[in-house]
């Protein structure tokens, strides 16, 4: 079949084929019949079906909506509400439909903040386990993909979310903190502001992280991170 190119758009490999030779001269083949004419005829609509069918796929690709400028919001809060210390267990947006389970992870061998495993939690968001949990004092930090290797991953519309959303953590103690976001921003990967993200002095506050911005081909990784800022603002059983 020649060589083959893959290329992920918005979450979907793609692979591209064509002869490793260029393109071969056809067989040289006698007048064709009525009944070959038919079977041609035939054959270059099943090829333009086929175009198109392609063209359909591209075109239908959906991109994981980038944050507005008029939802960069704030990053702080002077809320004062705080619950105990208690485990999350989901998490609920319904603005963006999300609705799942939450893992817990902590750094991985090269001490860098763990994420999901790709190819069986795309669809799991992870708390993440060395951060304040939901409620406590402090940047409560919960982390999913934006896409998986064939569809939209959990945190896939994470940029399309706007102060004044919420976001509920149901914990182990059988408590739901909810939480109103604040703002939703876009950091490149090279900029990357830790300090401000991961500190919440003097309230209760939550951080959404997924991947955005730009793909790199060449490293298979995406160039920024959206970051969603959120403060408790009220709690129920």
């Amino acid at each position: 079949m020649g060589q083959s190119e893959w290329r992920r758009v918005a979450g979907m490999r793609v692979v591209l084929s064509w002869p490793s030779d260029g393109y071969s001269q056809p067989p040289r083949r006698p007048r064709p019949g009525l009944g070959a004419r038919f079977l041609t005829l035939a054959g270059l609509a099943l090829t333009c079906f086929g175009l198109i069918a392609i063209a359909v796929v591209f075109l239908s690709q959906v991109h994981a909506p980038r944050p507005s400028a008029s939802a960069a919001g704030t990053t702080g809060a002077d809320r004062t509400l705080q619950l105990r210390r208690s485990v999350p267990v989901s998490i609920s947006i319904p603005a963006i439909g999300v609705d799942t389970s939450l893992l817990r992870l902590g750094d991985t061998a090269a001490g860098a903040m763990a994420v999901p495993d790709l190819a069986t939690s795309e669809q799991l968001a992870a708390w993440y386990k060395y951060s304040p949990t939901p409620g406590e004092l402090g940047a409560s930090v919960i982390l999913g993909h934006v896409d998986g290797y064939s569809r939209p991953a959990v945190f896939f519309r994470l940029g399309a979310l706007v102060p004044g959303d919420m976001v509920n953590v149901t914990l182990q103690d059988g408590v739901t903190a909810e939480f109103r976001v604040t703002g939703v921003r876009l950091y490149a990967k090279t900029a990357y502001p830790a300090s401000l993200i991961y500190s919440a002095r003097g309230y209760a506050g939550l951080r959404l992280i997924t991947c955005g911005g730009g793909f790199d081909y060449s490293t298979g990784h995406y160039l920024s991170a959206v970051v969603v800022f959120a403060a408790l603002a009220s709690s129920r059983r």
